[in-house]
């Protein structure tokens, strides 16, 4: 059974930033981040799933967030994607 481990998150602006990590093969930890804005019914929640694996999970918590806090740092870059 594989448990996703919820870290600190971080508010910026109208966005949560939630990074997230779980135990893979091998004793590594694989990263993802949870990017949600809004509230109620209007809630939209992004998960990124990152690709890097770490031999540490709070090394992969923080990439994670970092990675998050470049994805909400960069609204011009996603809409011309």
């Amino acid at each position: 059974m594989t448990t996703t481990h919820h870290h600190a998150t971080v508010t910026v602006g109208k966005y949560l930033i939630s990074p997230l990590t779980k135990l893979v093969e091998g004793g590594w930890f694989a990263c993802s981040v949870s990017i949600r804005a809004g509230s109620g019914r209007g809630t939209t929640d992004r998960v990124v799933r990152l690709t890097r694996i770490f031999r540490d999970r709070l090394a992969a918590a923080d990439y994670a967030l970092q990675e998050g806090l470049r994805w909400v740092a960069a609204p011009a870059a996603r809409a011309a994607a």
